[in-house]
């Protein structure tokens, strides 16, 4: 029986993208076949639980607040989660919720089947060899440092384009950063800025 390295598994609300606000379980596997300079997560620590184990524990964590017409948002995030999610992993989760699988993905691997929401998050701006491989997804997501200049990726068919200030970790840049972000909005409609709101919130 197939074994899934997880970093962990927490109930809380999406921060960023067209699911801000959105209540959702979050399954954080461990392990990424990149290595970018501002990656927030900590893969050294890792447990390894089935697909069954997996739902269980998502299961629990939305059974107090879950009503049976409404989907529960589960996002499926990293690190890279489409090394390790297949399709075992999306039946298993469909078959014990009543949900929408979210997943954000830097885009360098096919997606398995049953991803119901695709973020595409590309990182190759900043890592070379990273260029996504997927032409068709639901929202795209570019992190912006104030450094790179944001590629047009019209390669890739997106219902949404998110610009999205990286955290540097410096209130000065990031001010200029955020500032980059709108300046480049307002002069390219056809993205939204996205805040990771969970910060500010003070939230997982």
């Amino acid at each position: 029986m197939r074994q899934y390295a997880v970093n962990e598994i927490f109930y809380s609300i999406q921060g960023e993208g067209r699911n801000t606000g959105r209540a959702a379980v979050f399954i954080r596997l461990s392990g990424c076949n990149l290595k970018c300079s501002f990656c927030d997560t900590d893969h050294r620590q890792h447990t390894l639980m089935t697909a069954k184990e997996i739902a269980q524990e998502a299961v629990a964590l939305v059974t107090p607040w879950h009503r049976c017409e409404e989907k529960t948002l589960v996002v499926l995030t990293g690190g890279e989660p489409s090394l390790q999610v297949d399709t075992e992993l999306t039946a298993e989760l469909h078959a014990s919720i009543y949900c929408e699988i979210a997943m954000e993905t830097n885009g360098t691997r096919m997606v398995a089947e049953g991803v119901d929401w695709i973020t595409l998050s590309p990182k190759d701006i900043f890592v070379e060899g990273a260029t996504p491989v997927l032409a068709k997804v639901d929202e795209l997501k570019v992190v912006y440092d104030g450094i790179h200049d944001i590629p047009a990726y019209d390669f890739i068919e997106a219902r949404y384009r998110y610009l999205q200030p990286c955290d540097t970790g410096d209130e000065a840049r990031n001010a200029d950063v955020i500032k980059g972000c709108i300046d480049f909005v307002k002069s390219h409609p056809q993205w939204t800025l996205s805040l990771q709101t969970h910060k500010w919130l003070g939230v997982r």
